[in-house]
């Protein structure tokens, strides 16, 4: 009765929020990291039916705690949203089904609970595991797919659906609509630029979301303006900071020059009074950047780098493991010239992604990661790539954030996702150590929580061990 006039008095006095009878986990006692602020306070955190239902100041000890499933004591652990990878795919045709939906492992177990993936040719695969994750069926990663990207006549990659024209244009937005996807995703190996930029208008008229790479015989201003949500990699926004854009893109149109060639004019023209307007703009038009740094680094330096005796090549599978030799046998006959242009190209971008994060442009941590990207494995490289951010001088709050937190937002689901407060989807990572002074610390788990699901550190390791591909 003590306890209970006790209770009334908080409600009455000061307006204490009613805590629920029962809750299926309660997080106790744990460091809760403000994604915004960066801000650590002690709290217990309550979760039922997959939501955060309240969050409140660690100490008011209830004996209705002891009617819950689970009561994970999370003394000295950090929690954080769920970590997002930005940009992985799922492709490589039919053979390689089975070795993507292994994947999912790996991002579970590195505490990755949402994915966004940026087109492949796996889409009705995809889209099985993607309802199956959603219903608890299947343990993986939300997913976020593109579905098949868009491209031109003869497109680089598989399954990717032709524009060519107005009819085209509407033809391919309304099949992902009734798929449905969750954005689009363009691709620039073969689209004109006139098709380009009338999917984007398209696109904005019907409120989907845009993102992707950009044909070179378009000016970002361009893409910008007709309403890009995302510029996927730094080549594209390293063409809208050159003094030279318009007389290089002319070029381009000529085909007096092709991609690899514009690099080094492009990089040579960069001009800090032009790329302060295109920031400007960026952020204006709220146009993110997902610059991939960690892949970039990867594949700048095959020449130097052994990666024969990685870790996370047993999990991939000799299908995945084939389809790395396109780069591998591209960078074996480079000449010298060609590497070390990459190798300088690679720490520009790292400098331009410092000067993008800060004047406010927002950014979005991505792996690249999947079939075909030479050593960049899914799961572990997120957190590659969060390490990338801080070593370019980005704060690890602010790379922090360019991972659940913006990424929610880019995707519009930041009403669900994003950051730990009530009534988001109980998507946690507990970490043994705080990341915001060792970034690092990510891959510290020591529990995942994924809406209903717990995953300890053993767990963990056993769901990783389980992943190891036979084949």
């Amino acid at each position: 009765m003590r306890t209970v006039f006790l209770f009334l008095g908080c409600l009455l006095l000061w307006g204490c929020p009613p805590l629920p009878d029962k809750s299926d986990i309660i997080i106790k006692n744990v460091n809760l990291i403000d994604i915004v602020t960066g801000t650590i306070e002690k709290k217990d955190i309550f979760i039922t039916d997959g939501r955060i239902t309240q969050i409140i100041t660690k100490g008011e000890e209830r004996a209705y705690y002891k009617a819950t499933a689970k009561i994970i004591n999370a003394k000295g652990k950090y929690a954080l949203p769920g970590f997002w990878d930005n940009h992985v795919h799922f492709r490589g045709g039919d053979s390689l089904i089975d070795a993507n939906k292994n994947l999912l492992k790996l991002f579970i177990a590195n505490g990755i609970t949402t994915v966004r993936d940026a087109g492949g040719d796996l889409t009705p695969a995809v889209m099985v595991w993607k309802a199956a994750v959603e219903k608890e069926e299947l343990l993986g990663p939300t997913i976020f797919t593109s579905g098949p990207k868009l491209d031109g006549p003869n497109a680089t990659w598989a399954g990717s659906l032709v524009v060519e024209n107005d009819n085209d244009i509407k033809k391919a937005l309304d099949s992902l609509q009734n798929i449905p996807t969750d954005y689009v995703k363009l691709y620039d190996s073969r689209i004109s630029a006139e098709a380009y930029l009338n999917t984007i208008k398209e696109a904005e008229k019907k409120g989907i979301t845009t993102s992707g790479h950009m044909p070179f015989t378009v000016e970002l201003d361009e893409a910008i303006n007709a309403g890009i949500d995302g510029i996927e990699h730094l080549y594209y926004i390293m063409k809208g900071c050159s003094s030279k854009e318009a007389e290089i893109t002319e070029q381009l149109r000529k085909k007096e020059i092709g991609f690899w060639e514009a690099m080094p004019a492009l990089q040579a023209s960069y001009s800090e009074a032009v790329a302060a307007n295109t920031f400007a703009k960026m952020k204006e038009k709220q146009v993110y950047s997902i610059p991939t740094l960690h892949i970039g680094k990867v594949l700048s330096y095959l020449d130097e780098v052994d990666h024969s005796q990685d870790d996370y090549l047993k999990y991939m599978g000799n299908g995945i493991i084939k389809t790395y030799e396109g780069r591998i046998n591209r960078a074996k006959k480079s000449s010298p010239e060609t590497i070390q242009k990459r190798k300088d190209l690679d720490l520009f971008f790292g400098q331009l992604a410092k000067a993008m994060s800060d004047v406010g442009v927002s950014l979005l941590a991505g792996s690249d990661s999947g079939a075909f990207n030479s050593y960049t494995y899914p799961g572990i490289s997120l957190h590659q790539e969060l390490e990338a951010m801080v070593a370019v001088g980005i704060s690890p709050l602010q790379a922090l954030q360019n991972s659940a937190y913006k990424g929610s937002q880019f995707l519009k689901k930041d009403n669900d996702y994003g950051r730990l407060i009530e009534n988001n989807i109980a998507d946690i990572v507990l970490l043994n150590e705080n990341p915001l002074e060792d970034i690092t610390q990510t891959r510290n788990l020591a529990y995942v929580i994924k809406g209903n699901q717990i995953l300890n550190k053993k767990e963990l390791e056993e769901l990783l061990a389980s992943a190891i591909n036979k084949n």
